[in-house]
């Protein structure tokens, strides 16, 4: 029976995220008052992330793209890889950034505002070298760049050099986990069906 529910949430997990995002965004207000600007930036990039993550994931768009165009038709993303990804690499990663902003220090905020930036950029990327867009590019460029924009020159006073490095190396770790599975994929998985 588990088994049943995980794979119902692998497979669907991106409809209660899109949903919840917008839940976020009507609570923002309330749960916000009182932040400084930087902070609210910071606050916003999970609701953002979840409505981009709608036009990346919806109808398994981004993991079919990548099997196809990089994968040359092997499955180098699977279903639950994607949905590990998402949730703990993006909701946890961003959620346990907006408590470390509060609770520790602003300037681990840049957790969050490096995971939208360097997001954005890595699908641009991906869109100039394969020369046709990618599913979740226009968030990206559309809600990322200025959000993440809005958060770093706002955490950039409070935020210490080492909160920026540790903030970067971690995000660019975490899309680099997903270039080690394509590339495992690539070296050991049989075309997808």
């Amino acid at each position: 029976m588990m088994t049943g529910v995980l794979e119902r949430l692998s497979a669907n997990w991106v409809y209660g995220g899109f949903m919840a995002g917008f839940v976020l965004l009507l609570l923002a207000p309330a749960l916000t008052a009182g932040w400084p600007q930087a902070e609210l930036s910071v606050y916003l990039v999970l609701p953002v992330y979840m409505l981009h993550q709608f036009e990346e994931h919806d109808r398994d768009r981004f993991r079919q793209f990548v099997n196809a165009r990089i994968g040359h038709g092997r499955e180098v993303l699977t279903p639950g890889f994607v949905f590990a990804v998402n949730i703990f690499g993006v909701w946890w990663v961003a959620a346990l950034a907006i408590l470390a902003m509060r609770f520790v220090d602003a300037g681990w905020g840049l957790v969050a505002v490096y995971l939208v930036l360097v997001n954005a950029v890595l699908h641009i990327v991906q869109m100039i070298a394969l020369r046709q867009p990618n599913p979740g590019v226009w968030t990206a460029i559309v809600l990322f760049l200025p959000l993440g924009a809005a958060g770093l020159a706002g955490l950039w006073p409070v935020a210490s050099l080492t909160q920026h490095l540790v903030s970067l190396v971690l995000i660019i770790a975490l899309h680099g986990l997903i270039l080690a599975r394509v590339k495992a994929g690539l070296a050991g998985s049989a075309p997808a069906a």
